[in-house]
């Protein structure tokens, strides 16, 4: 199975907490944007976040990679206490595909994919074009999608 994970940061070394998730799906990468800076999402005051898309092909059950991306915002010391707040890590499972290049969709009080908001984040979509400029998302092009948004993100 194919999978887009969007990584973020915005505490402590960010970019050594993106580099932690790099390391730990290194056997699966097949393809890692450049990290992007991009201003704060939600509406909360905070630094910017340091972005990056990473597209890995792993063979655990979307269950179980949430499980992995989870396990690494804890050893980061993740706090969820304000939603899009400070984060020391962020993993997001942005996008799914099974072997033959189909989307796949879950929806579990746990986990929805692709991620519900994807779509409104150009901090999502423009490393995610840098990767794989033939990316869709939900049925259309990431390019389309990515032309429609005006937030700025630049390579950090």
């Amino acid at each position: 199975m194919r999978a887009v994970l969007s990584t973020g940061s915005n505490m402590e070394d960010s970019r050594a907490h993106l580099a932690a998730v790099e390391e730990e799906f290194a056997d699966e990468l097949i393809a890692t944007s450049t990290v992007y800076r991009t201003a704060p999402w939600g509406g909360v005051d905070q630094d910017d976040f340091f972005n990056q898309i990473l597209i890995v092909d792993v063979t655990e059950s979307p269950h179980e990679l949430l499980a992995r991306c989870q396990r690494l915002e804890q050893e980061a010391h993740r706090v969820r206490d304000i939603r899009w707040g400070p984060r020391t890590l962020d993993v997001d499972i942005v996008a799914l595909y099974s072997d033959n290049g189909e989307e796949i969709t879950v929806d579990t009080p746990d986990l929805t994919v692709p991620h519900p908001r994807a779509h409104e984040r150009a901090f999502v979509l423009v490393p995610w074009l840098e990767v794989d400029g033939a990316a869709r998302l939900g049925g259309g092009g990431v390019d389309k999608l990515a032309s429609a948004l005006d937030d700025e993100v630049t390579p950090a």
